[in-house]
């Protein structure tokens, strides 16, 4: 069967598909909103004593509950000056070292620094560290600054949209480095960090604090995108959301920084969570 899934994810409309999940996630009547919310919740276990409204009529669209805010307690951010925290909720896919300039996709797969973050400028990530952190639609879909840090640059990846659940990361070649994707640079206190939002089949929609919705519309090449809002972010502040789930990665410079001893693929994180300690 999974062969099956596999030959379809090369052929089927992967934009037309997460076109229509767009506008299907932003229908406002009410019958078909809560029908939806209701068994979004079941299905997934969603926890919705830590969402800041348990109303349904406080959201517009069903797409206003995905991206849903959270009380200001649920996710505290570990606070010591020294310390990385998780950007979101999710389960890491990889981390470990970037190999000279590879990075590990999944067991017998990896793609390059530079297919990722599309530059021939990679030097800042040679021999560093990365993770790779998977949401799935029962997650919390806003993302937030790992450290503290500043936009430098933005860059829209054109690309596929291909799932990135983990059973597609461990048999799809190069996926990451293969889908569409925003590629923001970061400065920070350990140097140059890459903070890359990759899209999924049905992520119909990627939107930045900074400048709005990114995508829809799809890249059709790759675009610098100039930042137009805020730039500077203290750790645990929000800086997107993706809408349906997808996958965030990081990259940090050599000596920059140590992950948890206790972290590895598979691993469940929370937004806030200390996930290493900066050098």
């Amino acid at each position: 069967m999974k062969a099956i899934a596999l030959f379809f994810q090369y052929i089927l409309p992967h934009r037309l598909l997460s076109k229509l999940m767009h506008r299907l996630m932003r229908i406002k009547a009410k019958p078909i909103k809560h029908m939806t919310l209701n068994w979004m919740i079941k299905k997934f276990n969603i926890n919705l004593d830590e969402a800041a409204s348990k109303n349904y009529d406080d959201y517009e669209h069903f797409n206003a509950f995905f991206t849903r805010a959270l009380k200001p307690d649920a996710r505290p951010i570990h606070d010591r000056a020294d310390s990385l925290v998780s950007p979101v909720d999710g389960v890491i896919s990889q981390l470990g070292d970037i190999e000279h300039e590879s990075i590990l996709q999944a067991k017998g797969h990896d793609y390059s620094v530079g297919e990722l973050l599309a530059t021939t400028m990679t030097d800042d990530f040679q021999d560093g560290k990365f993770i790779t952190i998977y949401l799935s639609p029962k997650d919390y879909h806003r993302l937030h600054a790992p450290l503290d840090c500043e936009i430098k640059s933005m860059r829209h990846v054109p690309g596929r949209l291909f799932s990135v659940a983990d059973w597609t990361t461990q048999k799809i070649p190069r996926l990451f480095a293969r889908n569409e994707r925003l590629v923001n640079h970061l400065n920070t206190r350990v140097g140059r960090v890459a903070y890359v939002y990759v899209g999924a089949i049905l992520v119909s929609s990627i939107e930045t604090v900074c400048n709005g919705v990114i995508t829809p519309p799809y890249a059709r090449q790759v675009n610098d995108v100039l930042v137009r809002g805020q730039a500077q972010y203290k750790k645990g502040e929000e800086m997107g959301r993706f809408n349906m789930g997808s996958t965030v990665i990081l990259l940090f410079p050599k000596d920059a920084v140590i992950f948890n001893d206790d972290l590895q693929a598979g691993s469940a994180l929370k937004l806030g969570q200390k996930i290493g300690t900066l050098m």
